[in-house]
């Protein structure tokens, strides 16, 4: 491999450096236009949220879109060059439409930007750094971005100018999700899979439920719930007592641990034997939270209950359950 007798960490260094400065920018121009923007999207009711760009504004286009619909805006993105070929018609009435450009005077934004002034029901926003542009104009919302240093030579290369762009879309994205009180929960109903959606999954996803349970009584014989435990295939069994409340469990190191100090353990009764008080965790609990309960105290099973009924289970939850949906 060549080697480099430049330091290209220099050259890093200086890229991110003046990307900060730019962002640090933005921080101080956020202005009423930005809350116009986000009360809006908000009241987009009836309508759809649109956004559109060119080139490298295009790119931070779509990925605002796709973090708005994420966080509970549903939102896309249209090709501002297709437009001009039919796709126009995908813009309507009570829409809000965000079109970024840099410099305001994109020419394949026009016909959209005359397209939206014709029809007074559509709220146009422009995301531009230039007062004097056609697109800060022509916008209802103006929503203006500093300009900016780009990062490399010449100050050609959209660098700095994308990340303003795209810090801009992100706040107006957060802003409209914590409005909206969008928690875990309605975040995981969008990210299913994936890192992401495991993270999220609640012990409610995983657990054991219904007649997969492996209840038994409390006067019932060793010898009977040696059979069930083996049959059941859990390493766990669930003591209720005769009102059916959860009293105990007895787990196979149990077991093990019970047989060596009692030569008779078949002929005892269950309540002889059992832990009592057993662990019991919500069904809404995070799955990786019941994970890390289970490893601080070194046990492999966690009895699922209903909140406010502690001591009625409703589920069994297994290390194994946790491990294999790849929550971590």
């Amino acid at each position: 491999m060549r080697i480099y007798k430049k330091d290209f960490k220099i050259v890093a260094k200086n890229v991110i450096e003046t990307e900060i400065k730019s962002l640090q920018k933005l921080k101080k121009n956020i202005r009423r236009p930005f809350n116009e923007t986000v009360a809006a999207i908000l009241n987009c009711k009836k309508g759809k949220v649109i956004i559109s760009g060119v080139g490298k504004s295009g790119i931070i286009a779509k990925k605002i879109a796709s973090t708005l619909s994420s966080v509970g805006t549903p939102s896309f993105f249209v090709d501002a060059s297709s437009c001009s070929h039919g796709d126009l018609g995908q813009i309507s009435s009570n829409d809000v439409l965000i079109l970024i450009s840099y410099s305001g005077e994109t020419e394949e934004l026009k016909n959209i930007i005359q397209y939206a002034n014709r029809n007074k029901k559509i709220t146009l926003v422009g995301i531009v750094s230039k007062k004097n542009s056609l697109l800060y104009k022509a916008s209802d919302i103006k929503l203006l971005i500093p300009e900016v240093k780009e990062a490399g030579p010449g100050n050609i290369v959209p660098t700095s100018s994308t990340i303003i762009q795209l810090g801009i879309g992100d706040a107006i994205a957060i802003a409209t999700m914590q409005h909206k009180q969008f928690n875990k929960t309605d975040f995981k109903k969008f990210h299913p899979s994936g890192s992401l959606g495991a993270k999220l999954k609640t012990v409610d996803d995983l657990m054991i439920t219904g007649k997969k349970i492996p209840f038994i009584k409390e006067n019932l014989k060793m010898k009977d719930a040696l059979k069930i435990i083996s049959s059941k295939k859990l390493g766990v069994l669930v003591v209720k007592n005769l009102k059916g409340k959860t009293t105990g469990i007895i787990t196979d190191g149990q077991i093990r641990r019970a047989s060596q100090k009692n030569k008779d353990l078949q002929s005892l009764v269950v309540k002889k034997v059992m832990t009592v008080n057993p662990i019991s965790v919500n069904k809404d609990m995070l799955a990786a939270k019941a994970l890390a309960l289970m490893n601080s105290k070194k046990i492999t099973s966690l009895c699922v209950n209903k909140k406010g009924f502690k001591n009625k289970t409703i589920g069994i939850i297994h290390i194994h359950n946790i491990l294999e949906a790849n929550v971590q």
